[in-house]
């Protein structure tokens, strides 16, 4: 098993070099050179570097700096393409800009700026082809929640808008054959007048959207139920069967102990897993990133609240792992088990000049 991972790894590396091609990698200095050539697992991440500047990075899979690229504020998830070698980075919540690089060198930075009345939930994805690019928005004087289609053929002009069915849009992901959109309508109300402030944790209305990718149709809802209101829908991801994988924080009286973690497909409800008690005073009401590794059959989470991450068995929802990281923060799947990041700069490890943000983004393919 040892090998076939080994293989795994380096065809993901040399197709990633492929991808990225000879302008972007010439750009590099020798030791970034070397890092990338060297490395199995190419990442992305937001940072904030010890001058409050902001800007994406680019890692190799111990947390080698290879490339840096300025953003004029702070940044939240990420959207890759392997079809195109595109990366964006979303604006955090309630900003109004998303940065498009292009891995491959070919082009400069594209800035999208989000259309009046509307603002970055700070998530989205691209159609598996790469064509188009979807961002969870928020239409804040209507209060909800909307997918913002982007044509990344034509600059990334705005060319549709989708209903998410709900409030809170947080996460946004897309099924591997493209034709549905999965929303994770964490249910807050905000507005940008009030930056970042919570306006109805006393009524929130968190839930989980299918849509048809087509049409923009709604194809299913689920909502969830009274005694879990204050369970804010966040993030997701899927595994190898199309299961739909969620996490949530909770926004409810701190010593409750409600389900964090949940799994649902088309025309299933929703499952929440029972985790031992000590694993869920461990993720302190809150899970601030979940990542799915396909290959091995796990779910990763990472808690920046009570300092924990957490692997889970994708199977049997069992906790195969569970260990202290302080201010733990971003988590994807990685050639073996989980890339790992911290606010307080470490990635796997290594310790850099940077707080890394709460998100990262595999550039090779591990899940």
């Amino acid at each position: 098993m040892a090998a076939t991972g080994r293989h795994s790894a380096l065809v993901d590396r040399r197709a990633f070099l492929r991808m990225a091609g000879a302008a972007w990698v010439a750009t590099l200095g020798a030791g970034e050179s070397f890092a990338l050539t060297r490395t199995d697992a190419v990442f992305a991440s937001g940072y904030r570097d010890s001058d409050g500047r902001f800007g994406i990075a680019v890692l190799a899979e111990d947390g080698t700096v290879i490339d840096r690229t300025p953003l004029p504020a702070r940044s939240h998830g990420m959207a890759f393409s392997p079809a195109t070698g595109h990366l964006v980075a979303f604006a955090r919540r309630p900003g109004t800009f998303a940065l498009v690089i292009d891995r491959t060198g070919k082009a400069a930075p594209v800035t999208i700026a989000a259309t009046e009345d509307r603002h970055f939930f700070g998530h989205g994805c691209f159609s598996p082809d790469g064509r188009v690019l979807y961002a969870s928005e928020n239409d804040f004087d209507a209060n909800r929640g909307v997918i913002g289609l982007y044509d990344a053929r034509d600059g990334y002009r705005r060319i549709d808008e989708y209903s998410t069915y709900g409030i809170g849009t947080h996460d946004l992901s897309v099924s591997d054959d493209g034709s549905l959109l999965i929303a994770a309508n964490g249910g807050i109300e905000t507005h940008p007048d009030f930056g970042r402030t919570k306006l109805n944790l006393d009524h929130m209305e968190p839930s989980l959207a299918l849509i048809d990718a087509a049409t923009g149709a709604l194809i299913e809802r689920h909502t969830l139920p009274q005694k879990l209101r204050q369970l804010s829908t966040r993030h997701i991801d899927l595994d190898d069967r199309g299961r739909i994988w969620f996490a949530c924080q909770y926004e409810g009286p701190r010593n409750d102990l409600p389900p964090l973690v949940g799994h649902f497909g088309k025309g299933e409800d929703l499952t929440f897993l029972s985790l031992p008690e000590e694993t869920t005073i461990g993720l302190a009401n809150y899970v601030g990133a979940i990542a799915v590794n396909r290959r091995e059959g796990l779910v990763g989470l990472t808690s920046p609240n009570g300092g924990r991450f957490v692997v889970l068995d994708a199977g049997t929802g069992s906790v195969l792992r569970e260990e202290s990281v302080i201010d733990a923060a971003g988590i994807a799947a990685a050639p073996q088990g989980f890339a790992v990041s911290s606010y307080g700069g470490r990635f796997a490890g290594h310790r850099a000049d940077v707080s890394w943000d709460q998100h990262i983004a595999g550039l090779t393919p591990h899940r």
